[in-house]
């Protein structure tokens, strides 16, 4: 079975979908691994390092669409405009891994579907323990948490830690962070790590120990959360009269905060404004606003996707791909998960798909023509095919 890792073409992305040290694992299971030339360049990994691995490198990418299987961070939905090019050379029974944004752009699911792809989403892999090795929303949370700490620390006027000069005593930077899931324990950590003083609110109070773990204080609203979590282990969308007043007890917190990060998200929805302009306007001078929801619109409602924008005396940061900018470890994040998913599906040399499992099943969206994952065939109003959920076994040609 021939493996391909494709050079990503989405404008920016740094990341490579199999770093060096993931090739022996696979070529062991007895696939044929082969990489476009310069995939790996931007992450740090030269094609040198691919070959010294045992893979080969591709001079052209349309080489690589004679492959069985292939593996790239972002695909479909995920890549909207530079993805495009890469359709026409899709073939049927072809099965392509990757990010593809299958809730929120459905239409792309259903074009490469209409290529004969199986296409696999990895964003909907679902949160279990069996599956924790393969999650790369996880994985790319824990960079992003990481790195938006480090962003607004460069933007805040102050310094984290507190600090005792002959100049005088430093008082430490006041974090707050919306959100305690991966993304925001690791801003947790980071902060913490660099002095600040941090409080965190989620509207699990499940996660209340967490918080607590890391050193931060966990900030309690009097709101009816009910069940915040949907079944696969990701947030759900609330009532807006539940965001009107969690936003009213919020902004009380936000006045007296340097930094606040927010990274409250729904998979396949809008991000819920949780950050009014009035709320902006009730902050401290000089404070910062990072958020990690701004790809999609935004927790604060002043944010532009990509763009620092300065209102009033706050900066506001809306970073749309921070695991990019720290290519070199998301990159062997995400081979890690890649890997270890496509493993999972081979047996033999070969792929195996036993639509009983789980983990399979759940992140399954295309095959033989048709798009088959239950929510994506909701978004598209179009009824899933009879066999969806029942147990395959096919091996790539």
């Amino acid at each position: 079975m021939i493996v391909a890792v494709l050079k990503e073409s989405f404008p920016g992305e740094q990341r490579v979908a199999l770093v060096p040290a993931s090739v022996p694992s696979l070529t062991k299971a007895g696939m044929d691994v082969r990489v476009e030339t310069g995939a790996g360049s931007f992450a740090g990994y030269p094609d040198e390092q691919y070959v010294a691995k045992g893979a080969q490198i591709a001079q052209s990418r349309n080489e690589l669409f004679a492959a069985d299987v292939l593996l790239s961070v972002r695909t479909a939905g995920a890549n909207p405009e530079a993805g495009k090019a890469d359709l026409a050379h899709l073939r049927p029974g072809q099965t392509v891994i990757g990010m593809a944004d299958p809730l929120g752009t459905a239409q792309a699911v259903r074009e490469m579907a209409d290529r004969g792809v199986t296409l696999f989403a990895l964003e909907l892999m679902p949160r279990i323990t069996r599956a924790q090795s393969m999650d790369v929303l996880s994985a790319m949370a824990t960079v992003a948490g990481y790195r938006a700490v480090l962003l607004g620390a460069l933007a805040l006027p102050k310094m984290f830690p507190m600090l005792m000069t002959a100049a005088g005593t430093l008082s430490p930077a006041r974090v707050f962070i919306v959100g305690a899931g991966v993304a925001g324990l690791q801003a947790i950590a980071t902060a913490r790590r660099l002095g600040a003083v941090v409080s965190a609110y989620d509207v699990r109070s499940a996660v209340k120990e967490q918080v607590q773990s890391l050193g931060a204080k966990f900030v309690e609203f009097q709101l009816e959360a009910g069940n915040a979590e949907d079944q696969g282990g990701y947030a759900r969308e609330m009532d807006e009269e539940f965001y009107r007043k969690q936003r009213e007890m919020m902004a009380r917190v936000l006045a007296e905060t340097d930094l606040v990060i927010t990274t409250a998200a729904v998979p396949g929805k809008k991000a819920p404004t949780l950050v009014t302009k009035d709320m902006v306007a009730g902050m401290p001078v000089g404070s910062v606003l990072v958020d990690l929801a701004a790809e999609r619109g935004g927790n604060c409602e002043l944010t532009q996707p990509g763009k620092t924008i300065t209102e009033g005396n706050v900066t506001i940061l809306g970073p749309t791909n921070l695991p990019s900018e720290v290519p070199y470890h998301a990159s062997q994040m995400y081979a890690k998960n890649i890997t270890t998913f496509l493993l999972h599906l081979a047996k033999d040399g070969q792929l195996n798909l036993d639509l009983t499992d789980e983990i399979t099943r759940d992140t399954l969206v295309a095959r033989d023509g048709n798009v088959v994952h239950r929510r994506v065939c909701e978004i598209l109003e179009i009824e899933p095919p009879a066999s969806a959920g029942e147990t395959t076994e096919e091996q790539s040609t």
